[in-house]
Formats: C-alpha cells, structure tokens, sequence
C-alpha cells in the first residue's frame, strides 16, 4: 500500500469570468431547464450505451432474481433485474453489488465473480434504464432508491448473514449514499470512485465550464461519507484516468469510521480489480477479519 498525495485541481482559479458564467446560464435557460437536466442525466448514466454479453461460462454461474417495488419518487411500480451468485458455505458473508454507467450488469460478471471467489454471496443488480430493469431515465434519487430495494431483498432473504455493500466508479458514489442511511451494514467497499460529480467534472477535458451550479445529479459523497459508520476500504489505481486517484483518496479522507486505502500500482479505471486482487484479499482479512 503506497500513500498518495492530495492534489486536487483549484476549481477556483479555473473559474472563468462572470460573463461566461452569465452566457451558460443564458443558454441553460433558453434550452429550458428540464430539457437540460434531462440531458444531464443522459450523459451521465447512458444507459444501455454498452450493453455487455456474459459468456455461457458465466451465465452457468449466475441465478436471475427480480425485485419488485413501488417507487416513492416515481409512484409506478419498478422491476428491477438481479444476478445472485450463492456461496458455497451457508454462513458466508453477502455483499450487493452496484456496478456504474455505462454498462449494463453483465460487464461485472467478472467481478461479481471474484467477490464471490472471495468467499461472498453477490447480489448484482440492474438500475431502472439498464438491462432488463423497468425502461427509464434514470436519476441520482431513482438509482439509489433501487439500491435501497436490493438492500432490502438482501436482508430479507439473508438477514441472518453479515451484510456488505460494493461499487465501483458510479456504483460507488451510489453506495456511499446507502450505506450512510442504513444501519446494518457490516462494511462498504468502493473502487474507483470519487468525492462528488461537480468535483469529479472539475477534473475533466471541458471542467472550466462554469456549470457546477448547474449539475443537478450531484452524488455528492464528500458530505455523506461522515455519516457512515461501517468500515470502510476505498480501492484505486494509480493508473485511473478515468476518476483520478486524488479523488478517492479526499474521499477516504472524510471517512470517521475504520478505513483503509489501496492504491494498486499500474491499476486503471477498469483492471484495478485483477492488478490488485491479491492486496483487496489482505484488505479484506485486516480490516473486516474476512479469510478469502
């Protein structure tokens, strides 16, 4: 485990004059804000852009479950997609997946895999919009409300098992935020995530773009990770072009409970899970006392 050094990018001195900020937000509102917080959420989820196939390997290992709910933000009745890999010993730790944009859940197949190989039950779930979930656009509130209904299928079919929560990239943000409001989280995992969407746009090729005031989904995890309680380990490579490792490492630095972060050397957005795994097994023996 490698200390990585805090630089995050001054959004201030990158900030350009009132005009420009002034010429934005003429443009947002000639657009018509619902149009433009519309466009957000397409840009930010785009959903079912990369649908992935799991290979009949795979698909061998995986059990379909449904999850059915009436929504509290939407008022319609939502269906959500769900693969479950059961553990072989029935007193073995399960864990709820959430996988981030982009791909729908069979591009985590692969590690949902591996956390099962680490001894879990994993219960992956599609979003609203993704997969074979009810059709949407999705939200930050309806994402995380889904969250919450997988939670809840989790304990009441595994109430007795000690309980986990994973995700990566935007996953994560979306199990900062669950695991702040719940109790009975024996541990949340992240990879690859960041401190919140205006900070992480900050980051990026257009980030001088006066539209921070204009970001709606905001995932702000820098002000929910104080609320968690549950252990925590934040994992990143330090190859993440992606979500810079700067970003994960101020979010592991907001965390009050027990934490750990792990930096795995060469790790991208996307393969820090294989490049680290036998470092995320040590994690998880010396932080949560589980033996992969």
């Amino acid at each position: 485990m490698k200390a990585l050094p805090l630089h995050l990018p001054s959004f201030t001195l990158r900030r350009p004059s009132w005009r420009l900020s002034g010429a934005v937000a003429a443009l947002a509102a000639l657009m018509g804000f619902a149009s433009f917080e519309a466009q957000q959420r397409k840009w930010i989820f785009q959903a079912g852009l990369r649908p992935a196939e799991a290979s009949a390997h795979d698909s061998a290992q995986l059990q379909d479950r449904w999850i059915e709910y009436e929504s509290l933000e939407t008022g319609a009745p939502v269906r959500l997609h769900a693969h479950w890999l059961a553990a072989a010993r029935p007193d073995a730790p399960v864990l709820l997946y959430l996988h981030g944009a982009r791909w729908d859940l069979r591009g985590s197949v692969h590690r949902m895999q591996q956390l099962h190989e680490m001894g879990f039950g994993v219960l992956g779930i599609d979003y609203r919009g993704f997969g074979q979930s009810t059709p949407a656009l999705p939200s930050e509130r309806m994402v995380v409300e889904d969250a919450r209904a997988a939670w809840e299928w989790l304990t009441r079919e595994h109430g007795q098992a000690p309980r986990y929560v994973y995700g990566h990239s935007l996953g994560g943000a979306i199990a900062v935020q669950l695991a702040s409001e719940i109790e009975d989280v024996a541990g949340l995992i992240v990879e690859g995530t960041f401190t919140s969407l205006p900070e992480l746009f900050g980051t990026m090729r257009w980030g001088w773009l006066p539209l921070e005031p204009l970001i709606t989904q905001r995932f702000d995890s820098a002000q929910r990770m104080p609320l968690v309680r549950a252990p925590l380990l934040v994992v990143h490579g330090s190859e993440d072009e992606l979500i810079q490792p700067a970003l994960g490492r101020a979010l592991f630095e907001l965390a009050t409970a027990p934490k750990r972060f792990l930096l795995v050397e060469g790790g991208s957005h996307h393969d820090t899970h294989v490049i680290g795994e036998a470092q995320v097994r040590e994690a998880l023996r010396e932080l949560f006392g589980l033996a992969a």
